[in-house]
């Protein structure tokens, strides 16, 4: 009840702070699908890196389970086998001020992936301009199991 009286307060405010668009004003960033603003272009597109989410044996894992990347690098995230698989990252085990700079399809809760199911589905993780540092990760479904990564932002 709180939060959809905070959501309506801020809805009234920001609805009342209309204006005139003066030439000079710079166009906003477009949302994402998670509706955060889009990162704007940084120069330097990131390389991209392939990481697959795999049951072997008994095992959940992902393969490579750590990784380092660039500040504006994408992780495709490929189920292979053992689904359904998210990804998913501990707040308080990533660098601060970085979850914004996370962007991931569809979420299902805040720094957590949709679920794939169906082979070779995959989540594209994309960090906009990440600050350095690890970032923690792990698959939802089986924590409990040890399936855990981090990638590691240069």
């Amino acid at each position: 009840m709180r939060m959809t009286s905070l959501v309506a307060a801020l809805a009234i405010v920001l609805a009342s702070c209309g204006g005139e668009k003066k030439s000079s004003d710079q166009p906003a960033a477009a949302p994402d699908q998670t509706g955060a603003p889009a990162a704007t272009p940084t120069g330097a597109q990131g390389a991209t890196h392939d990481v697959n989410m795999v049951l072997e044996g008994s095992a959940y894992k992902y393969v490579p389970d750590q990784l380092t990347v660039g500040p504006n690098d994408v992780v495709r995230f490929h189920n292979k086998s053992g689904g359904p698989h998210n990804v998913a990252f501990w707040a308080d085990s990533i660098p601060p001020g970085a979850a914004s700079h996370i962007v991931l399809p569809d979420p299902m809760a805040p720094l957590s992936s949709k679920l794939v199911v169906a082979p070779d589905e995959v989540i594209e993780v994309k960090l906009n301009a990440a600050p350095a540092g690890e970032y923690k990760l792990y698959c939802t479904p089986h924590l409990a199991l040890g399936m855990k990564g981090k990638l590691t932002v240069k």
